[in-house]
C-alpha cells in the first residue's frame, strides 16, 4: 500500500518530525486516515483549523470566490478585501483600526518590527524569554533559542534583548529610551501554553509608554478566538500599538494580518509596505467567513465553556497541572509529554508537543463539543 512518509523522502527536505498517521480526509474535528482510523484532532494543524474540517461555510466561500475571482494583487481594489478588513477591524480591539494583510505570522511580525524601528529611529528590540515569533530574519532574531539551534544568519538586523519571563522589575529596567519595541505572546504557545502574568504584562506596557517604545502583541497563535475572546489581549488591561495574527485567520487557507493603531499607521504611504499574495481575494473571502462564523455560532462562548471543563477534568492520569487560556492549553505531565502524546494517539486522539519536554499542547478547533472532552478525559485516565 502507498506510504506517504516514504514517498515524501524522495524530494522533500526531511526537516519535520512527523506523526505516524496519514490523514486522507477530515470532517468536523476528526481526521480519517489511509488505514481507516478516525482520529479526534485536538491539535488542529498547529492551531490553524479553527472551524474544523469540511465546514460548509468555508467550503462555500472557497467555491464562490474561486469561481468568481481567484486572484488579483493589491494593484486593484476589491470588494472582498474591504469586507474582510471591515469584519476584522470590528472583531479586533477598539484601538486597532488599520490593517495590513499578509501571508503568514512571521511576515506580519517582520512588518511590525520594521515599522517600529522606522517610527522610533531606534535600534533595540526586546522579546520575552521562551517566546517564539517565526523563522525569518527579524522574527527569528527574537525567537528564544533560535541563535543556538537554527537561526543561521551571521548577525541580527537589530540589537536584541530577552526579558526574563514574569519578571516585572527586569522589564522596567531593560525597557529604556533606546528601546524601539517589545514583542510578546500573551500565552506562549510553543513554550507549552505558558500564560504571562497580568502584572508583568502591565509593567511592560507602562514601561513602553514611559519610554516611547512600541508594544507589539504577537497573536499569531492566540488570536481569532483561540483564547475564548476575539484576541488574547482582551484578557489583559493593556493596549497594543500593533497586533499580529495568522494561523486560524483563514481556517486553513494561508493568510496573516498586521493590525495597527491610527498613530502607528500615520505616515505610512505608497511603497512603504508590500506583498504579492497578501490580501488576495481567496484569503479575504476566508477571513470574512471565519470572523462571521465565530460570531454567528457563538464560538467564543463555546471555547470558554469547554475550556473550563478541560482545565477542571483533564487533571487525571499523568496530568499534574494545566496552563494557558481557552483552547490553547498546556498539559503538564509527570512523565515525558512525548510518551503521553503517543499513548493518546494509540487511543485515536491527536495532541501536540511543545519545547517543554513535559508539556503537551491542546489546540482543538473552536467547534469542539462536550463528547470530545469526555473522550479526551477518559483517554488521559487510561494513559
Amino acid at each position: 500500500s502507498f506510504n506517504a512518509r516514504e514517498a515524501e523522502q524522495a524530494h522533500l527536505l526531511q526537516v519535520y518530525g512527523q506523526y505516524d498517521i496519514e490523514p486522507v480526509s477530515a470532517s468536523g474535528v476528526h481526521l480519517q486516515t489511509r488505514d481507516g482510523r478516525k482520529i479526534l484532532d485536538m491539535y488542529g494543524g498547529h492551531a490553524v483549523a479553527c472551524l474544523g474540517y469540511n465546514h460548509p461555510a468555508v467550503n462555500a466561500a472557497i467555491e464562490k470566490q474561486a469561481r468568481g475571482l481567484l486572484f488579483q494583487s493589491n494593484a486593484v481594489a476589491l470588494e472582498v478585501r474591504a469586507q474582510a478588513a471591515d469584519a476584522l477591524a470590528d472583531f479586533a480591539p477598539d484601538n486597532l483600526n488599520k490593517i495590513f494583510l499578509v501571508n503568514s505570522g512571521a511576515e506580519a511580525n517582520e512588518n511590525a518590527l520594521r515599522i517600529a524601528l522606522k517610527k522610533t529611529g531606534r535600534s533595540k528590540i526586546l522579546a520575552i524569554e521562551h517566546g517564539f515569533h517565526g523563522r525569518t530574519a527579524a522574527a527569528g532574531a527574537l525567537t528564544w533559542g533560535a541563535a543556538d539551534k537554527w537561526y543561521g544568519f551571521p548577525r541580527t538586523p537589530f540589537d536584541v534583548g530577552f526579558i526574563p519571563r514574569d519578571n516585572a522589575i527586569a522589564a522596567s529596567t531593560m525597557i529604556d529610551d533606546a528601546t524601539a519595541a517589545v514583542i510578546l505572546e500573551l500565552v506562549q504557545g510553543v513554550a507549552g501554553a505558558y500564560d504571562l502574568n497580568a502584572d508583568f504584562v502591565s509593567a511592560i506596557a507602562q514601561a513602553c509608554e514611559a519610554h516611547g517604545a512600541v508594544l507589539i502583541i504577537d497573536e499569531v497563535q492566540t488570536g481569532v478566538g483561540r483564547c475564548g475572546t476575539a484576541f488574547a489581549v482582551d484578557h489583559y488591561d493593556v493596549q497594543a500599538d500593533m497586533l499580529t495574527t495568522a494561523k486560524a485567520l483563514g481556517a486553513g487557507f494561508p493568510c496573516g494580518a498586521l493590525l495597527l493603531s491610527d498613530e502607528m499607521a500615520a505616515g505610512l504611504g505608497k511603497g512603504d509596505l508590500g506583498t504579492t499574495f497578501g490580501g488576495g481575494p481567496m484569503a479575504c473571502a476566508l477571513i470574512h467567513t471565519v470572523v462571521m462564523a465565530i460570531q454567528r455560532d457563538q464560538l467564543l462562548d463555546n471555547v470558554q465553556t469547554l475550556s473550563n471543563r478541560l482545565q477542571n477534568e483533564c487533571l487525571t492520569g499523568p496530568i499534574t497541572a494545566i496552563s494557558g487560556k481557552g483552547f490553547l492549553l498546556g498539559l503538564h505531565c509527570d512523565t515525558s509529554a512525548s510518551d503521553v502524546c503517543q499513548k493518546l494517539l494509540k487511543q485515536d486522539i491527536l495532541v501536540g508537543s511543545s519545547s517543554d519536554p513535559n508539556v503537551a499542547r491542546l489546540l482543538p478547533p473552536l467547534i469542539l463539543e462536550n463528547e470530545h472532552v469526555d473522550q479526551l478525559v477518559a483517554a488521559l485516565a487510561n494513559c
